[in-house]
């Protein structure tokens, strides 16, 4: 299913609400925009299979867009916004793009068109035409291009990348199949059906930015059955829960660290909101406190849900709020997308309980991913025996019932004096401090003892830093840990280097400390 086949039944339903103004484009619109944009890729000699690159804040534009590559056999790749010009030039150069669409509104729009300008087709998105010199304006494209919708469509898909939290960012193939855009057979999208309810009535809020892989994907599996989305701009945790009682939401996806700013809102403010209308709050992308996951269910019920898996889409596990109070601290059970096998360094299997590397044997009828134009590090993703079986590269073990649970990848380890500290344990603890933010933990060389741990905080507004923070933390951890995984050194930042997603990008902090 696709925006065209809702715009015939319910031409005037919201398709997309931007959440802070209200402005709302129905199905019609959705259909005709894409539709229009679809068509001026083909004008311009798009084939199937070509890159189309989008960079922008959170706006309709981007669904758009989506839509169009999905329904002219192009791939896709939208670009975290929030990269410099040149990180975000690499990926826009990396992937292809025949055609980048550039938001008008982002601060470094300029530079940015500046730094594409071999790129055949420029587009602005938003703001006065001409600011990005050279540019077609998104407006005028569309109300040049035809509305007339082709006999056949075939179906595209995204091509987004690895987060990057070392080295360049890998832009994530997929393989295309001949279908029609209209060909229910989208494995993901029956995915989540089954999995969450999604339906006509779903009312998806999307707190995320729409340049990660789950946002999107969720977003596209709502159109493709018929719901609504409220897509917010940029996260505030009062404001999403105005959002989800204004807009009746049923569905969401969040990260761990929204779970901790919507738990230490006052609790007079958190009970001021009406979330009764949720169906399913899904969590991903990062490990979550199993304290944060507890008091979540409480607060809002047994809707909360939880998978593990990778914008490679390699694999899938899957946990609900009852079997994560119960198995506290997994991420859940495979079986839906893959098979999960645990090996060791020689990519021996191991037993039940073992830590290694998490592998995923590809699900029937799907093929494993591939990483664009680098070969190397797509064989670096295969077991050595079972060419089917695939890794990320991230560590965990199984228990006896075939739960996973996540473990710290070795290079995040820190050995002080001979002992292992798993910083996601600390993080885990001063995560949960009413004075904390955000928080990581690394190790940092030491002449004694080999490592030592050092938290960066960031702390909360009203807030001031300092020694006496530092030794309250000190007193406040101590109950909680035992004393040689209590940091060494307290370092207080303005804001922890994360992706949107949630992903701790350890490296920055590595060379703050170096």
């Amino acid at each position: 299913m696709y925006p065209g086949a809702w715009s015939g039944k319910y031409p005037d339903k919201p398709a997309i609400v931007m959440a802070d103004t209200g402005r709302t484009l129905t199905y019609a619109e959705l259909e005709e925009r894409s539709l229009r944009l679809a068509n001026w890729f083909r004008e311009i000699g798009l084939q199937p299979g070509a890159h189309v690159a989008m960079i922008a804040e959170n706006r309709t534009e981007i669904i758009e867009a989506y839509w169009a590559a999905l329904r002219s056999g192009t791939f896709i790749t939208v670009v975290n916004c929030h990269l410099t010009p040149r990180e975000s030039s690499y990926i826009i150069h990396d992937c292809d793009a025949e055609v980048v669409l550039i938001s008008a509104e982002l601060e470094s729009a300029a530079e940015l068109h500046a730094h594409c300008a071999d790129v055949a087709h420029r587009v602005q998105v938003g703001g006065v035409p001409g600011t990005l010199d050279g540019a077609r304006h998104y407006d005028e494209i569309l109300a040049g291009s035809s509305a007339e919708k082709p006999a056949y469509e075939p179906r595209g898909d995204d091509m987004l990348y690895s987060s990057g939290t070392t080295g360049n960012p890998k832009g994530i193939l997929p393989a295309l199949k001949e279908q029609p855009v209209e060909d229910e057979n989208v494995p993901l999208v029956q995915l989540f059906t089954q999995l969450y309810g999604f339906d006509e009535n779903t009312v998806y809020l999307s707190p995320a930015p729409l340049y990660h892989a789950a946002p999107i994907r969720f977003v596209m599996t709502t159109h493709s059955r018929g719901g609504t989305v409220v897509v917010m701009p940029k996260f505030d945790p009062e404001q999403a829960l105005s959002y989800i009682q204004g807009y009746g939401v049923t569905h969401s996806q969040w990260v761990p660290t929204m779970f901790v700013r919507l738990l230490k809102l006052p609790e007079e403010v958190r009970a001021g909101y009406d979330v009764s209308t949720l169906r399913a709050a899904i969590h991903a992308a990062a490990p979550c406190p199993v304290e944060v996951k507890q008091r979540m269910i409480e607060w809002w019920g047994p809707i909360v849900h939880e998978y593990y898996a990778a914008t490679e889409a390699n694999g899938l596990t899957v946990i609900n709020s009852e079997e994560a109070l119960r198995k506290p601290g997994s991420v859940g059970r495979d079986g839906l997308m893959g098979i999960v096998h645990i090996c060791d360094e020689l990519g021996t299997e191991l037993p039940t309980g073992e830590v290694g590397t998490i592998y995923f044997e590809k699900a029937e009828g799907t093929e494993p991913f591939v990483y664009y134009k680098d070969e190397r590090k797509t064989l670096g993703t295969r077991h050595p025996e079972h060419p089917g079986w695939t890794t990320t590269g991230d560590l965990g073990y199984l228990d006896e019932d075939r739960f996973l649970y996540m473990a710290e990848r070795k290079s995040f380890l820190i050995i002080t004096g001979g002992v292992n500290i798993y910083p996601q344990e600390v993080e885990n603890e001063l995560a949960l401090h009413p004075d904390v933010r955000d928080v990581a933990v690394i190790g940092e060389k030491h002449e004694e003892l080999g490592e030592i741990a050092v938290a960066y905080i960031e702390v909360e507004d009203h807030v001031k830093p300092g020694d006496d923070l530092s030794a309250e933390i000190r007193e406040w951890l101590a109950p909680r840990l035992a004393r040689f995984k209590i940091p060494r050194r307290f370092e207080y930042i303005d804001r922890i280097p994360r992706t949107p997603t949630g992903k701790l990008v350890k490296r920055k902090l590595t060379a703050v400390s170096a």
